[in-house]
């Protein structure tokens, strides 16, 4: 079998199943696929290229057209899946590993000031549910599951789930089993 694009692997989280090209183009009636899809074509040129500058204008119509604020400097590992459309909000300067689910409501953001100045960096297999919140520099490990409306601003390590606000952690080995399929 063939090297996959980084587009694939996204789309292929979404099915279970290996896409053409014209494919994902038919799935990207999807606004949460559509907005990946542009976000990775941003990614793929530099800012300065002429197409460059054509993919994100593009994407910056979808983002006040579907409300997500992710930006192409955003570092985000393969496999990248947002759940539902609508209201995300990812720090450019946020770092997600591989395998992520992101819901509706969800926002990674900077703090500017205290003992968690600067932004997260989110591991591989982690499900971030709806309206969560994870705010500074904090460190998500591997194989979290952090539980909607969670305020997160501590950090997690690896095979957690996060429930609750103020944050509590509580270890699980399969924390994110059955919630992150199709993984790449």
């Amino acid at each position: 079998m063939s090297e996959k694009t980084i587009i694939q692997k996204d789309f292929y989280r979404e099915s279970g199943k290996w896409l053409s090209t014209t494919e994902i183009w038919a799935k990207c009636i999807n606004p949460n696929l559509h907005y990946v899809y542009l976000l990775r074509k941003c990614q793929q040129h530099s800012k300065k290229s002429v197409l460059g500058i054509f993919w994100r204008f593009v994407l910056r119509h979808h983002q006040i057209k579907y409300g997500f604020q992710i930006y192409p400097e955003t570092q985000i590992g393969e496999g990248f899946y947002l759940g539902h459309w609508g209201t995300v909000v990812i720090n450019p300067k946020v770092k997600i590993g591989k395998n992520c689910n992101i819901m509706h409501g969800v926002t990674i953001a900077q703090a500017n000031r205290g003992k968690h100045e600067g932004v997260p960096e989110i591991g591989n297999e982690v499900w971030i549910g709806t309206n969560a919140v994870i705010v500074g520099k904090v460190k998500v490990g591997n194989n979290v599951l952090i539980a909607p409306n969670v305020y997160l601003n501590t950090d997690v390590p690896d095979n957690s789930v996060v429930v609750g606000n103020p944050a509590q952690i509580i270890s699980k080995l399969n924390a994110t089993e059955d919630y992150i399929n199709h993984k790449v």
